[in-house]
């Protein structure tokens, strides 16, 4: 393999997995192999190759040899955590950035998934709804559900990742008054706006969903900015 001035030996390795096309779970070169393929030493290799399986790019089977990972995003989610928590504000208003992203990716797909949903993937909508009276989990499964036939992984990783990070950190807000009722009667709304193949209401229903969150937000950044201290006044001259 060729060697890029500037590259490093981790940069190479991914290059090799290119260059090869080798899919995830397909057995990377053993580690003399890669020394010899690369020109590099054995602690070169095991550093990047530790480096890259933290980043979900290779795994590493004990007793069985290295092979190409899946590079799931759930990696990210410890560094997006303490990017959202150590943000102005005590990380409030980066949360308002997450949600905000979240929002504007949701309302965007649920257009596409009107006419999509069929009559079972209903069914189990309506049950995750009249679950989440009492099961936490529940609204979060509605949300992978309801994108999970648009063929696009990287949705439902990007919704799930930002769903960890958002109740990660949302102990940095006031807790929130009980509204599950109103939590039930938006996400109700997203079902029959898809039941009626309506786009428009069912856009609507998602940002109705995002704005109780919002609000809170807005209150948790309204507080932060009052506890503040405020600059002294320079005293007269």
């Amino acid at each position: 393999m060729a060697r890029r001035a500037g590259t490093t030996v981790q940069d190479r390795i991914v290059e090799l997995i290119h260059d090869r096309e080798l899919l995830p779970g397909a057995p990377m070169p053993t580690e003399p192999q890669l020394m010899d393929l690369l020109g590099a030493s054995r602690n070169s290799v095991r550093e990047a190759i530790r480096a890259l399986q933290a980043l979900g790019i290779v795994e590493i089977r004990h007793g069985y040899g290295t092979f190409v990972g899946r590079a799931s995003l759930d990696v990210l989610t410890p560094s997006l955590t303490f990017r959202v928590r150590t943000g102005p504000g005590g990380g409030i208003r980066a949360l308002h950035d997450l949600v905000e992203v979240r929002e504007l990716l949701e309302t965007g797909l649920i257009g596409d998934v009107v006419g999509t949903v069929s009559e079972a993937r209903f069914a189990a909508l309506d049950a995750l709804v009249n679950g989440m009276a009492h099961d936490p989990g529940a609204d979060r499964a509605f949300h992978a559900l309801l994108y999970e036939g648009c063929g696009n992984e990287l949705v439902l990783q990007l919704i799930g990742m930002f769903w960890d990070v958002y109740h990660e950190v949302g102990g940095v807000l006031a807790p929130p008054e009980d509204r599950t009722a109103q939590t039930v009667a938006n996400h109700r709304r997203i079902v029959d706006a898809l039941r009626s193949r309506d786009r428009d209401t069912a856009r609507e229903a998602m940002r109705l969903h995002f704005r109780d969150v919002k609000q809170r937000i807005a209150r948790g950044l309204s507080s932060s900015v009052e506890r503040q201290p405020q600059p002294e006044l320079a005293a007269d001259r």
